[in-house]
């Protein structure tokens, strides 16, 4: 992906998990990667009430914000050439809604042109246990080209904190999305 363009698409959805999308913005900033974010209704309210954050605050990460509701937005067209779009945390709704191409706003429309564009997709979806619609959305997504992405941590580094497994899976992110900094911790073997 070294000449692919420096800039990602983020997603915020209400899920819970709203630190690796806080993240992720924060990470991609500092890797030189221009950030366009789109987040749902519930992803502000999920924000707020697990980091503390306001929109604005959040929308202050990224370089270009989006209303969900604005769907002549750049993003929503595949001339506006992207390296990836990271979904993070990803709902299950919004999960059926890339899964059956339901383009009802601008972070499902965004979506759909990533995967019609051949780009990488990363969805790091939310929910347990899964119920047999969540398991076949998510392979109608799989088989579409999008990568799931259960934001499940690594113990074989044995992490002393929930940042450091909140910040190796978001390397681990990083590294699939074509990021050269990304730096997530190798298994070494035994």
């Amino acid at each position: 992906m070294s000449n692919a363009p420096a800039r990602v698409v983020v997603g915020i959805t209400g899920a819970t998990g709203a630190v690796y999308g806080v993240r992720l913005l924060e990470r991609l900033r500092t890797a030189g990667r221009e950030t366009h974010l789109v987040v749902s209704p519930a992803g502000v309210l999920n924000v707020h009430h697990e980091l503390g954050l306001d929109r604005q605050t959040l929308e202050g990460l990224a370089h270009t914000a989006y209303h969900p509701s604005d769907v002549g937005a750049a993003i929503a067209s595949g001339s506006f050439a992207t390296a990836a779009m990271v979904v993070a945390p990803c709902s299950m709704k919004t999960l059926a809604s890339v899964a059956h191409g339901f383009c009802d706003n601008l972070l499902s429309r965004a979506a759909d042109v990533t995967l019609k564009e051949r780009r990488r997709l990363v969805l790091m979806v939310r929910e347990t246990p899964f119920n047999l619609a969540h398991l076949r959305n998510m392979t109608a997504a799989t088989e579409m080209g999008a990568v799931v992405f259960p934001p499940l941590p690594a113990f074989y580094h044995r992490p002393q904190t929930i940042d450091e497994m909140v910040n190796e899976t978001v390397e681990r992110v990083l590294a699939l999305i074509g990021v050269d900094s990304a730096a997530p911790k190798a298994w070494a073997g035994l």
